[in-house]
C-alpha cells in the first residue's frame, strides 16, 4: 500500500506543478506520509520537475530531514 501511496503523490504533484505554492503544500503533505526511502524516491522525482519548472526549487527545504 506504500508504494500506492507514493505514486499517488506524484500523481497529484505532476497534475499541480503550473502552481508553485500548492506544489509546496502538497510536498509538505507527502513529507508527512511518506516513509524515508520512498521520499528519497518523491526527492528525484521532484528535481526531474524542477528541470521543466525551476520555480519548484523552493520547495526542496520540505524533503530535508
Amino acid at each position: 500500500m506504500a508504494r500506492a501511496m507514493l505514486d499517488y503523490t506524484k500523481t497529484v504533484l505532476n497534475k499541480v506543478s503550473f502552481d508553485a505554492s500548492l506544489f509546496c503544500k502538497e510536498v509538505q503533505k507527502a513529507a508527512q506520509r511518506l516513509l524515508p526511502h520512498e521520499l528519497e524516491d518523491l526527492k528525484q522525482f521532484i528535481l526531474s520537475l524542477i528541470l521543466q519548472n525551476p520555480e519548484l526549487n523552493q520547495c526542496l527545504i520540505y524533503l530535508k530531514p
